[in-house]
């Protein structure tokens, strides 16, 4: 897949999951809650989780049929608002304290803590509810598959993944943390939500827990999630605020340890290369072929050389 048709394969996707956020995140939720919400998720982002499960739903064969291109929309919409509402969250005050996100003012700037901290809720909310269509609206998503993802997303998002991560983080401002510790904290906070992106896509495919393409697609998802990490620290210490969309500068003002003051910068983006690198021996390693994994590999690509 060459550059251009990365490039109209990735703007399909987004305007479909832009759409289908669009649609689904009710403006009529009540007090302004919904004005909140939309606020939190719409019109913003890169979209990688959801490009993640689209990719890996083509690889693995979901979007042959209309319960499997339905699967795939609802999985790519429910991560991003997973992903969506851990950024409100992470912003406020008693968490990261930002003020800045994508370029426009955090949630709790713009409504206010309370309202932001329900935004967050009902996203959260909303992505399982995504995941579970009534009869009749799910276009032949099976229970077993719906339970599937939502058991993907739950963990991914929990004590084992986000939430993990994050309490790690906040009880580790100002200490020097080993490697180990610190690719722990990362593979919760932020790996976890992009390797499950990838399964959410697999499951899609049918693609069963434990077969070797199952595990040659999480092993991609978590290279690339801790891949993202570390180029974040990267950027973080050499793009400003305006390129980034957010508070450059932030984890190093507040001491909090990364990558770049673990390994230096030069270590940092060479950890980074190597991860790119085992990400695309465990696309080869999946038998899926060359065709079946180029958005994959085109994601790999842009996460680890991308400049925001």
């Amino acid at each position: 897949m060459n550059a251009a048709d990365f490039q109209a394969w990735s703007d399909a996707v987004l305007n479909r999951v832009e759409t289908a956020l669009s649609d689904w995140v009710p403006a009529s939720a009540p007090a302004g809650l919904g004005e909140a919400m939309r606020y939190g998720v719409l019109d913003g982002g890169k979209r990688l989780r959801a490009l993640l499960v689209q990719a890996a739903a083509e690889a693995t064969g979901a979007c042959g049929n209309a319960a499997g291109v339905e699967a795939t929309l609802r999985a790519a919409t429910a991560v991003e608002l997973i992903h969506a509402y851990s950024l409100v969250h992470d912003d406020m005050p008693c968490m990261d304290d930002d003020v800045l996100r994508r370029g426009k003012p955090t949630a709790h700037v713009q409504f206010g803590e309370a309202r932001a901290m329900l935004a967050g809720d009902a996203m959260q909310a909303l992505a399982f509810e995504v995941l579970t269509p009534d009869d009749g609206e799910g276009a032949g998503v099976s229970p077993a598959l719906q339970a599937r993802l939502v058991r993907v997303l739950a963990r991914a998002s929990g004590q084992a993944g986000m939430a993990g991560g994050q309490a790690i983080d906040l009880a580790n401002v100002g200490q020097s943390l080993d490697e180990i510790t610190l690719r722990d904290m990362h593979q919760r906070k932020t790996g976890a939500l992009l390797r499950a992106s990838v399964q959410m896509g697999a499951a899609c495919g049918g693609v069963a827990a434990g077969t070797p393409v199952w595990q040659a697609l999480t092993d991609y998802g978590h290279a690339i999630g801790l891949a993202f990490q570390i180029v974040d620290d990267v950027l973080d210490e050499t793009q400003g605020s305006e390129t980034l969309g957010k508070t450059a500068g932030k984890d190093a003002d507040a001491n909090k340890p990364t990558y770049v003051s673990l390994l230096g910068l030069d270590g940092a983006r060479q950890e980074a290369t190597t991860l790119l690198a085992q990400a695309q021996a465990a696309l080869a390693r999946s038998g899926l072929g060359s065709e079946a994994t180029a958005s994959l590999r085109g994601l790999a690509e842009r996460i680890v050389h991308r400049d925001h």
